[in-house]
């Protein structure tokens, strides 16, 4: 009998495991093997299945039993074919009709009463069984979940009992509905940002464009409490985008049952992360921080603190908003459209052009550190932007007040409408050949910017950044044509932590 475990084909880059069951008179002892390169968690599956099958009040087959996990040089983990192996054998042993169980895909745990667990990766599956036009089958835990793809048929089951009962035409279990306990995203404040308008205003211009921003100012002036808002000014995600980070999330093993599936994610490793954490792998390759950042902001703070050989990495999913894993066997792709916020201290000691503190540092120290990031790095971080200290009585005054989140997204949000309905991206996401007809510049306008970029001795990415950033600033001031004040502003983002 064979049935069949479906892996997100889309996320996950794999094929769909059969489950093939054999019976076979034994000769002495029964024996039960499972083949094709099971890991630990799959061998032990015999066991799981074994009580399962009993304690449901079924007949476990006194055979040789061979489970075959095609195909067999693909390595197998996990309890998510324990169901599947378990239906094989009812169905071999003649417990089971065959039925339609071609039109299923089995994924769950099972525990050794019968009942079903939850797995990782339901939502990647039930994305590939929609593709493919099956029903999936899985826990009842992560049912709703999983629901919530499009045009999905999910079935959520109890125990295997109840689950045979269905397949036999005995009882009918209803299609899972999709978990709509959604709330309001619930974001930190630009409220709670007091002065830094040249910081604030580079934050909106980001948002609105999609860009990358680097942060650099002594300690405590403010650039994580700026860098953790960017999200709250963000547009709200659309569909694809919650539901992609909805099945990355459920992949790495985190919560997926939260109300608030709506909120842009906000990752924050530590400087200490390896390249693996970062941009994901390892045996099995699983997503890594830039996956889980799909769809909303990755900030790292202390930038030259990261390792050479991590930020490094960063480069090409900066550029392709995709991440590809190799591995001996397997090749995976995951999405990794994040927008990088960063920040960094000026020098080791933090107060390099201070005007309170005096820097402590050798120019050739301040040399080193900054050494720390590439040029092609960068490079790819569209607004370079200084966060000076602010004096305490301007931090302690009781009158200042900042503008709030909410109005600023308004104003992003309709930039973005501005540009999605011009070229269907934001501006961060222009090709250069699109780049020129959405950015036509006068003979002034272009004599300005071959200028400036010659003197600030751009390359042709920096050269094409600005030139996105200056649309940007356009679509804020919902200007048609990019005028010599708007490549101005861009260019001066280019230089500030020069």
């Amino acid at each position: 009998m064979e049935l069949s475990v479906l892996y997100s084909r889309a996320l996950c880059g794999l094929d769909a495991p059969l489950v093939q069951v054999e019976t076979h008179l034994a000769n002495g002892l029964p024996a039960f093997h499972i083949v094709g390169l099971p890991e630990t968690a799959v061998r032990e599956s015999k066991d799981r299945v074994r009580s399962a099958i009993i304690n449901s009040h079924f007949e476990f087959p006194d055979r040789r039993i061979t489970v075959n996990l095609a195909p067999a040089d693909l390595p197998k983990e996990g309890g998510r074919f324990d169901l599947a192996i378990a239906l094989g054998i009812l169905t071999a042993s003649g417990q089971l009709p065959v039925n339609d169980l071609a039109l299923y895909e089995f994924l769950a745990e099972l525990a050794l009463d019968g009942s079903l667990r939850a797995v990782r990766g339901s939502v990647a599956s039930a994305i590939a069984a929609t593709t493919s036009g099956r029903r999936l089958v899985l826990a009842q835990e992560s049912a709703g979940s999983a629901a919530q793809v499009p045009g999905s048929k999910i079935i959520a089951a109890a125990d295997i009992l109840t689950l045979c009962a269905h397949l036999n035409g005995r009882a009918t279990l209803q299609s899972a509905s999709p978990d709509n306990t959604l709330a309001a995203a619930a974001y930190p404040d630009m409220a709670d940002v007091v002065g830094q308008t040249a910081a604030r205003r580079a934050m909106e211009i980001a948002a609105a464009g999609g860009h990358n921003l680097l942060f650099c100012g002594p300690p405590g002036t403010g650039k994580t409490l700026l860098a953790s808002r960017l999200p709250g000014i963000l547009p709200p995600p659309r569909s694809r985008e919650v539901l992609y980070g909805l099945a990355l999330r459920d992949i790495e093993g985190l919560p997926t049952g939260t109300p608030n599936r709506l909120q842009r994610p906000f990752r924050s490793p530590h400087h200490s992360a390896t390249a693996t954490s970062l941009t994901g792998g390892g045996g099995s390759p699983r997503p890594g921080e830039i996956s889980l950042a799909h769809g909303g902001v990755l900030f790292l703070d202390e930038l030259p603190e990261f390792n050479r050989r991590c930020l490094e990495s960063l480069r090409e999913p900066m550029e392709s908003g995709e991440i590809t894993l190799t591995r001996t066997r397997r090749r995976v792709t995951y999405p990794a459209r994040f927008q990088l916020v960063a920040a960094m201290n000026p020098c080791p000691c933090g107060f390099l052009g201070d005007p309170e503190r005096s820097c402590r540092c050798r120019p050739e120290q301040v040399q080193r550190y900054r050494a720390r990031l590439s040029g092609p790095l960068l490079d790819r971080i569209d607004l370079h932007v200084t966060v000076p200290r602010l004096p305490p009585s301007q931090l302690l005054s009781r009158t200042a007040s900042a503008e709030a989140s909410a109005p600023v997204q308004a104003r992003v949000t309709r930039c973005r409408e501005i540009q999605q309905a011009r070229q269907g991206c934001s501006n961060a996401g222009l090709t250069s050949a699109s780049l020129h007809s959405v950015c036509q510049l006068g003979k002034k306008e272009t004599r300005h910017l071959s200028t400036a970029a010659q003197r600030m001795h751009l390359s042709a990415r920096g050269l094409h950044r600005s030139l996105r950033v200056a649309r940007t600033i356009a679509d804020l001031e919902q200007q048609d044509t990019v005028s010599a004040p708007h490549l101005a502003e861009a260019l001066a983002y280019r230089q500030q932590t020069e």
